[in-house]
């Protein structure tokens, strides 16, 4: 099974803290960054005997910087220092550095100069039982690309020196890593894994400010690491990820996500996990919404009037089941300070495998308190505090997770209507752990992320994420929007907005059914409508019809999606009822700032008389 590292440089705190987070996440060793161990109080030997307490292997020292093709006086300068490093090495009980492509303003263009004195290092280094990794730095100042460190090393040919090959360094300026599947096995020393978002800037603040990880970005990580196992590499698999709000976060939930993301990694290209495999996943089983009881009856009367119905009745908790289709909202009345959704029960072929899988992922399972002959669901914390339920695909009596048998019927018939099911739900995490919440999902229930929008609503920049699995009764989508910055007292919209979207087949029918029942839908004006005839998707009478409704309406190249959507209810969450036409594959996101504003222009009128 393979080794599990991570940089220091990875985590915020202390050098101690970085350490502890590493192993309560359970990686097997870690890369001391030399900053962290130069601001540690504690001496080399110290902190070994700290990771060796700790379980951690230390795999890596790094950096040593500006060793090679040096003139001869920088060059005895740098050895006198090289020498210094492993001493501290000694002491670590550390036995590979780090040396990264110099970008020495004296260093020279010269790779046999270069091979020459990385011999006379990695001898040194041998005569200390050490040994020296050699990376090509994105921005070396000659040096910067890894089949050019490569030819170097097999150039200097001594066993004390090899590669240490870094994703991003490859990756970030579009090198193939498929010919590494070439380099011997033992000649890579080390390798670091880090993701990134495509972004078009110079290559030094992109690595040093952006660095995802794995599954977080836009880098074919699956290619590169499919090529260095191919390559027979038997090192560890490590991760150094510079970014500024991760190296700000809490670092035991960073250190998780990171290892979570390994392990999902090593899935994706068929290395010896520890993963156990996902069952099939079958769409939403209900979606549970926290409601404080003076809420309730809000609630209740704005899901009646879209079309479901009461049909059942906890029968030891204050908890009401309502049905349409195949849409099961759970509202539990509970004293919460604000309404929400408080979890997402998905259907499966094998609730526990899910969960186990998930716990993998390291997510805490939850037990759900339950009465003896109630049902006994499994259940696990997303990251974003969210429950994820794991249900049974077809509930029958006798199971202990039959959640319906929980449920004393009303005796309210089911009408008949056009609610068809759960089209998604829009989940708020912070804008710093869409990246953690994605990756979770993603890794769990096998989403895909479909598109990512950037909305410039009406106070503030709102970026959303739309991951989706399945098609029909099966589809499963998830939606994870974030403000990026949210401060002061100027920010007067709901902080974290959340909502459940209903799949109906007559969008214009549920909003005339849920006008006459009396509930608000928001308005958006008459702009959006005039719009909709200007691009020659409705004509006016049609357009006409759908403001009369307060229907709004998006396209893509594959279809058109219709929706209403309620007020804000309870303090936080919205309903909507979501019509697609054709293979549209969004959710709305182009009107998003219109309804925004209306949202607000709602609040600040207050309750209709």
């Amino acid at each position: 099974m393979p080794r599990h590292a991570l940089a220091t440089v990875c985590l915020s705190g202390l050098l101690e803290d970085k350490l502890a987070a590493a192993a309560a996440a359970g990686f097997d060793g870690v890369e001391i960054f030399e900053p962290d161990m130069l601001a540690s109080p504690e001496r080399p030997a110290e902190i070994a005997a700290r990771c060796a307490d700790l379980g951690l292997a230390i795999e890596l020292f790094q950096p040593v910087r500006d060793l090679e093709a040096l003139p001869p006086d920088d060059f005895a300068d740098a050895l006198r220092r090289l020498d210094r490093k492993f001493a501290v090495m000694e002491q670590l009980g550390v036995t590979t550095a780090l040396v990264c492509s110099s970008v020495h303003p004296h260093a020279v263009d010269d790779d046999d100069l270069a091979a020459e004195q990385l011999h006379v290092a990695a001898s040194r280094a041998a005569d200390r039982g050490l040994r020296l990794a050699y990376e090509a730095l994105a921005w070396g100042r000659h040096v910067d690309t890894w089949d050019r460190s490569w030819r170097i090393v097999e150039a200097a040919d001594h066993p004390a020196l090899g590669v240490c090959l870094d994703s991003f360094h490859i990756l970030s300026r579009g090198s193939d890593p498929a010919p590494i599947r070439d380099v011997p096995g033992e000649k890579i020393f080390f390798v670091q894994l880090a993701d990134a978002p495509e972004l078009a800037m110079d290559v030094l603040p992109w690595s040093r400010h952006h660095r995802l990880f794995p599954g977080q970005g836009a880098f074919d990580l699956a290619g590169f690491t499919g090529a260095v196992a191919a390559a027979g590499y038997a090192g560890p698999w490590s991760l150094e990820v510079f970014n500024d709000v991760v190296r700000q976060a809490d670092p035991w939930r960073a250190a998780r996500d990171a290892r979570r993301s390994l392990l999902a990694l090593e899935e994706t290209v068929g290395v010896a996990g520890t993963l156990p495999p996902r069952p099939p996943v079958h769409g939403p089983a209900f979606v549970e919404l926290a409601v404080d009881p003076d809420t309730a009856d809000e609630i209740g009367t704005v899901l009646h009037a879209l079309g479901l119905d009461a049909t059942g009745r906890h029968r030891t908790k204050p908890v009401t089941l309502w049905e349409a289709g195949e849409a099961r909202v759970v509202v539990s009345e509970e004293p919460v300070p604000t309404t929400s959704i408080a979890g997402l029960a998905v259907r499966t072929d094998d609730p526990e495998a899910l969960a186990r899988r998930a716990e993998a992922l390291l997510a805490p399972r939850r037990d759900l308190p339950h009465a003896a002959d109630e049902a006994d669901l499994r259940a696990v914390g997303a990251p974003d505090g969210s429950l994820l339920l794991c249900c049974p695909q077809r509930p029958e009596p006798g199971r202990a997770d039959f959640w319906p048998g929980d449920f004393v019927p009303t005796g309210v018939p089911r009408r008949p209507g056009h609610v068809a099911g759960i089209d998604h739900v829009a989940l708020t995490p912070p804008w710093d752990d869409v990246g953690e919440t994605s990756l979770f999902h993603r890794a769990c229930l096998g989403l895909e992320p479909v598109g990512e929008w950037e909305v410039a609503a009406p106070f503030g920049l709102v970026r959303s994420r739309l991951l989706a699995a399945g098609t029909g009764a099966d589809a499963l989508r998830i939606v994870l929007s974030s403000s990026v910055v949210r401060r002061g007292g100027w920010a007067p919209g709901v902080p974290a907005p959340q909502s459940l979207a209903l799949a109906v087949d007559d969008v214009l029918a549920v909003a005339r059914a849920a006008t006459a029942a009396g509930v608000r839908l928001v308005d958006v004006g008459p702009n959006h409508y005039d719009d909709l005839v200007a691009r020659g998707w409705v004509d006016e009478e049609t357009a006409a019809e759908l403001r009369a409704h307060r229907v709004l309406v998006d396209r893509d190249e594959h279809g058109e999606y219709r929706h209403v959507v309620t007020e804000v209810l309870g303090g936080r969450v919205f309903v909507e009822a979501v019509q697609r036409v054709g293979g549209y594959a969004g959710h709305g996101a182009a009107d998003a700032p219109a309804r925004m504003a209306a949202h607000r222009r709602a609040r600040v009128a207050g309750p209709a008389a």
